[in-house]
């Protein structure tokens, strides 16, 4: 059982982002980068059927120097294998880095494709059904059970109300949520073992791509606006109960608008 894990490297969701000087991007100075945390799911997941039933796992991330870390990271957690896209994500757009995705997955043998549900910041959930769609692979998101064998995987999905139960062929394209598993710790033996693979890397036009075929041509990012500061909260005195119940009505239908 071969897969290919797809990661993407995203603030550490305790960092305290700024703006940018050109008012369209991140101030990077500072940031600490992790692995998306759904894509832990997905990296846990693959290396669980790896130990089942044996076969590589493959990390893929595109983007600058950095990501190399998040790769190693993977390799030590269990994952055998890495390739690194060297490349600039933050003008393309999700079908772009799709694109690039995709056309690196067709490189490496596979027979399950995984992503997180989302990138946690962009949090568009685009890029692992458009790679689905440009290899023309059946796709099972937000799963949080999975069985495969015998060529076919059989995924449960939460939807409202109820469990989706779907079944599809291999190759097919699988984008892990919360509750799929629980993402293990990179052991010291793995990290160990990490610092001895072998990075593959690749450029766009290693793929057979330019930059035209990534670069974000279809959504542009106009600005980016912090969310406003919250004012601090308000202690409304008195003992009598229905007194102090009628000023917190009062207050939300007149001053905080909320009704």
């Amino acid at each position: 059982m071969n897969s290919v894990v797809a990661i993407a490297q995203v603030p550490d969701t305790e960092t305290r982002i700024k703006i940018g000087g050109d008012g369209r991007h991140i101030d990077e100075t500072g940031v600490k980068y992790i692995v998306s945390p759904f894509d832990e799911y997905a990296l846990e997941e693959a290396i669980r059927l790896k130990e089942k039933q044996g076969g590589d796992v493959t990390v893929l991330g595109f983007g600058p120097d950095r990501v190399q870390q998040a790769l190693r990271e993977s390799l030590a957690r269990g994952a055998t294998k890495a390739l690194h896209i060297k490349g600039d994500s933050g003008e393309a757009d999700s079908l772009g880095i799709a694109r690039v995705l995709a056309a690196a997955i067709r490189s490496v043998p596979h027979d399950l494709v995984f992503f997180g549900k989302q990138g946690v910041g962009t949090d568009n959930s685009l890029v692992g059904p458009m790679v689905a769609e440009l290899l023309g692979y059946p796709q099972i998101n937000v799963v949080v059970h999975l069985e495969a064998a015998d060529g076919r995987v059989t995924a449960h999905r939460e939807i409202e109300g109820a469990e989706e139960v779907i079944e599809a062929a291999m190759p097919a394209v699988i984008t892990a949520q919360k509750g799929l598993n629980e993402p293990r710790y990179a052991s010291l033996k793995g990290i160990m073992a990490a610092k001895k693979v072998v990075i593959e890397t690749k450029s766009i036009t290693d793929l057979g791509l330019a930059d035209t075929d990534i670069l974000n041509q279809r959504v542009t990012v106009v600005s980016l606006e912090l969310p406003p500061e919250k004012s601090g909260g308000r202690k409304i005195d008195g003992a009598d109960p229905v007194a102090a119940a009628k000023e917190i009505v009062r207050y939300i239908k007149e001053e905080a608008k909320a009704l």
